[in-house]
């Protein structure tokens, strides 16, 4: 393979016809380029996706209520669904396998948020202690809501990086109040959150003294809860479980899809990445397909190759040349051929994947839209593959040329 007698004979054949080498070298390239190129951009749709999924438990189920649009044993339909604290509290007593589990209560109308004399506009949220868990939620300085806080019904405030630093500076909140509605409450911890900036313009409220200081009565507005399975069969049968206990407690039929939204996350999900499987297997065949049309038209061209270098081979044979070396000689040139052209196409590719990401791979939808290394080696093997796949016929045409025919041909 590293004669060098063998390699300026393949190069003197390229330069002979460097127009004909390089469409059929384009052919390859194109293939490789394309290849990495959807290979990149699907990574990229994953990896943003999979970055949606990041705030929460990948496995949490979250309800809704809605409006009934059945009626149900002599009730109108449009009826209104109203969580409360007791779907809450027997909620864990009826449904077998939750692990963990919170409410919110919003607080009604504008809320207005303020620090001496500094104001801003942040999202105020009235919860149990498992929010922490449920929304990966990282303290950074103090603590989180507890138990204690809603059996005292305590006026305590954990708020989120942003906030802390649009009210209180470089200050410690840790300790120092602050005004939700004009009703002071005392911070005790600061967090941070994968969710990204705008989760962490977040305040957090113990559920219970938000109900009772804003006339929120025994309402909850949603209901958030982690199963011990990680099974995705497992969660869709406690999410019909769920529906059930709730369509008995708040009277509506069981396959009205408006009365309650159950929204199962990790069905979701897998739901999700069984998709970009599909999409991977759909890119790989086309890039594949497009490779072998670039295979095709390099074999082509060695067929070529070997018809107009007929007589040379034949005297090579007659000379003592074996069939396996003819045969290695036209291997050899169409490997060299399709693996330059396929790494120049991988280069760009990989480039133009790196252009992309440095613009716009930060993105909560498209991030880090880059080829792997698996990819990168992947295509370097299929690279010499194909070109031994594409000089073999030819190759073996070449070495079943008898002398005697070879020396007649014109």
């Amino acid at each position: 393979m590293f004669d060098i007698d063998k390699w300026q004979e393949i190069f003197n054949t390229i330069k002979k016809n460097k127009l004909r080498t390089f469409l059929t070298g384009f052919s390859v390239a194109w293939g490789i380029f394309m290849l990495i190129i959807l290979l990149g951009s699907g990574n990229g749709l994953q990896n943003g996706v999979e970055y949606q999924f990041r705030d929460d438990a990948t496995n949490s189920i979250w309800l809704y209520p809605g409006t009934t649009s059945k009626s149900y044993k002599g009730l109108q339909a449009n009826r209104r669904i109203r969580f409360t604290n007791e779907d809450f509290d027997n909620m864990p007593h009826k449904i077998a396998g939750i692990e963990e589990m919170t409410a919110r209560f919003y607080i009604p109308g504008k809320v207005d948020v303020s620090y001496k004399n500094d104001y801003g506009a942040f999202s105020v949220r009235c919860v149990h202690p498992a929010h922490q868990i449920i929304e990966n939620t990282h303290i950074i300085t103090g603590r989180y809501i507890n138990e204690k806080d809603l059996k005292e019904f305590r006026k305590v405030a954990v708020i989120g990086k942003n906030v802390k630093e649009g009210l209180y500076k470089e200050e410690n909140p840790i300790g120092k109040y602050i005004r939700i509605n004009n009703i002071e409450f005392k911070v005790v911890g600061v967090f941070t959150d994968t969710g990204g900036e705008e989760e962490m313009r977040n305040i957090y409220l113990p559920i219970s003294t938000a109900q009772k200081i804003f006339n929120g009565q025994n309402r909850v507005n949603q209901i958030m809860l982690i199963p011990k399975t990680e099974n995705v069969e497992e969660t869709k049968a406690m999410a019909k479980k769920i529906k059930s206990y709730m369509a008995k407690q708040h009277r509506f039929d069981v396959t009205d899809d408006n009365a309650i939204y159950v929204q199962n996350n990790l069905e979701r999900y897998e739901n999700v990445m069984m998709m970009f499987l599909g999409i991977d297997i759909f890119i790989w065949v086309i890039g594949i397909g497009t490779i072998i049309a670039g295979i095709v038209g390099v074999s082509n061209i060695m067929m070529i190759v070997v018809k107009e270098r007929t007589k040379e081979i034949g005297i090579r044979k007659a000379l003592g040349a074996s069939p396996s070396s003819i045969m290695g000689l036209v291997i050899l040139e169409s490997v060299a051929i399709t693996s330059f052209a396929g790494y120049i196409g991988m280069v760009l590719g990989v480039g133009l994947m790196e252009l992309i990401s440095s613009f716009a791979g930060s993105s909560d939808f498209f991030r880090n839209p880059q080829a792997s290394i698996g990819i990168a080696i992947a295509a370097t093997v299929l690279l010499v593959v194909s070109g031994i796949i594409a000089g073999v016929f030819p190759a073996r045409r070449a070495a079943k040329i008898r002398p005697i025919v070879a020396l007649r041909d014109e």
